[in-house]
């Protein structure tokens, strides 16, 4: 197992109930996304944990552009992998964010 943690900064508060939400169920070739609300002036910080070693370069770009697109902060996401496709990961993340923010943004 390899963990990795990416740290976004400048993002705008995540504004929602303060209730975790999870996404997807880890299994064969899937993925689980846990979003919580946490105080970190404006940070986002993502914790992955994958099966998948050393495809660091690889989760850096996906999670590099999921911040592009959502620009949020106050929050934590946690990652847990068995060995998702960069698309499933992606797809995953906007399903959680989604789904945290109450059907859209």
């Amino acid at each position: 197992m390899e963990r990795l943690t990416f740290t976004y900064a400048g993002g705008r508060p995540a504004t929602r109930n303060a209730k975790a939400t999870l996404a997807g169920v880890v299994g064969s070739g899937n993925l689980e996304v846990l979003v919580e609300p946490v105080a970190q002036d404006g940070a986002m910080t993502i914790e992955v944990t994958t099966a998948a070693v050393g495809f660091g370069r690889i989760w850096q770009a996906v999670m590099d552009d999921f911040f592009a697109r959502h620009r949020l902060g106050d929050l934590r996401i946690s990652i847990n992998d068995v060995g998702a496709t960069p698309a499933v990961v992606s797809l995953r993340l906007d399903q959680a964010i989604e789904t945290y923010l109450g059907g859209g943004q």
